[in-house]
């Protein structure tokens, strides 16, 4: 029997770029995604202040959205189990999702995975954003790096971000770049 090593993943990609977005970054994408429909402008944010799949996002429904608890429900395959997720979310972008019109399904969108990459890839554009992270994967890792620079417990982060092992979500937790700098500065 073979076994194939796998390698863990890091925060920068093999030329030394960072694969996630910065809270600035995150910042500008908010602005700009705000000026787009309302569906992209949701889907963005949910993207940004969940750190899902971008499939994750695609598959909530109306049932998902739970206004009392403030939060959204993912469904995802976790160890080829079923496995759901509860991640708070901002009242505005729960305000947003209840105005969006529904598919029959209760979907909030109707797209494929294919044409929800190209809207984020067209804000990430629009924003001036470049290089490897300016993808729907450097929206999560940019999610987990936040969390992790805002002093989150791991496990919420875990949790959150629906790691099966905590040791996925400790790569999270080695901050670099200005989360870094912030961890620095409490020091001095």
């Amino acid at each position: 029997m073979e076994f194939r090593r796998v390698e863990q993943w890091q925060a920068f990609d093999p030329s030394g770029r960072r694969k996630y977005v910065s809270a600035s970054e995150r910042a500008r994408i908010l602005q700009t995604a705000q000026q787009s429909p309302p569906e992209i402008n949701a889907l963005m944010q949910v993207l940004i202040f969940t750190g899902c799949r971008v499939t994750e996002a695609l598959n909530l429904t109306v049932d998902h959205l739970d206004e009392e608890l403030g939060a959204l429900t993912f469904r995802t395959l976790k160890r080829r189990r079923l496995a759901f997720r509860t991640v708070p979310i901002p009242l505005s972008l729960i305000r947003l999702l209840q105005k969006l019109p529904q598919t029959g399904d209760g979907c909030f969108w109707q797209m494929h995975r294919v044409t929800a990459w190209r809207h984020v890839k067209s804000v990430m554009v629009e924003t001036e954003v470049r290089g490897p992270m300016a993808c729907c994967r450097g929206l999560r890792h940019g999610f987990g790096i936040h969390a992790a620079g805002r002093s989150v417990p791991p496990n919420l982060i875990q949790r959150w971000m629906g790691h099966a092992s905590l040791t996925t979500t400790a790569i999270y937790l080695d901050a670099t770049g200005s989360e870094e700098r912030d961890f620095a500065a409490r020091t001095w």
